[in-house]
């Protein structure tokens, strides 16, 4: 006996793979920071230019899954054989909305994957060792290549690492760093190294 017309295992992986395809610019910066592989931060933000496609796509294949799913069922097949009234785990609706759930969180990862990160330490203020002054800077730096908040927490975190920085202030908006450093602690060579191992490079500094 058949069962009722269902989606597919092979369309409902397909609508999770382009779920993860479409904020995978955006997930890689986190996992990059978890598992200690600053530079690779940046691997796959070529994907964001595709976002909007692998977005609609995962929204078509999902979509086209309910409509198979709620479709009425035909009560017998061709031959006039009784359809098999009990579908298996995988060919109901609570698997069906399992998998819409997941690919939905990973369409929305890029809006809420910036409180992932851990906290960076309280910038406490620096004191000069010593006896001396600290020299404090402030530099802005414009960044290339982030995709999402994401991006913009992982060079932030990386940056607020150096024991000489006060504050630091990234913007995925505005693609840009304020830095608030002591130079007799942390050069602003090791500033920019710090930015430049996430992956993201520094275009301009003022």
């Amino acid at each position: 006996m058949n069962t009722p017309a269902s989606p597919s295992k092979p369309l409902l992986g397909a609508g999770l793979l382009t779920a993860l395809a479409a904020s995978l610019c955006c997930i890689t910066p986190l996992l990059a920071l978890v598992g200690g592989l600053g530079a690779s931060a940046s691997a796959l933000s070529w994907l964001e230019h595709f976002r909007s496609y692998l977005v609609a796509l995962t929204l078509g294949v999902l979509g086209f899954a309910w409509y198979q799913k709620l479709k009425p069922a035909p009560a017998t097949d061709d031959c006039g054989c009784a359809v098999d009234a009990k579908p298996s785990f995988t060919q109901t609706k609570l698997f069906l909305s399992i998998v819409t759930v997941l690919a939905v969180l990973l369409l929305a990862f890029p809006y809420y994957g910036a409180r992932l990160y851990p906290a960076s330490p309280t910038a406490a203020a620096v004191t000069a060792a010593s006896g001396v002054t600290p020299a404090w800077q402030l530099a802005t730096y414009r960044i290339g290549g982030m995709t999402c908040e994401a991006c913009a927490q992982h060079v932030e975190h990386a940056v607020q690492q150096l024991p000489g920085v006060q504050a630091v202030s990234v913007s995925y908006a505005q693609g840009t760093a304020h830095v608030r450093f002591n130079a007799h602690k942390t050069p602003s060579a090791q500033v920019e190294q710090a930015i430049n191992g996430t992956g993201y490079q520094i275009i301009t500094r003022n």
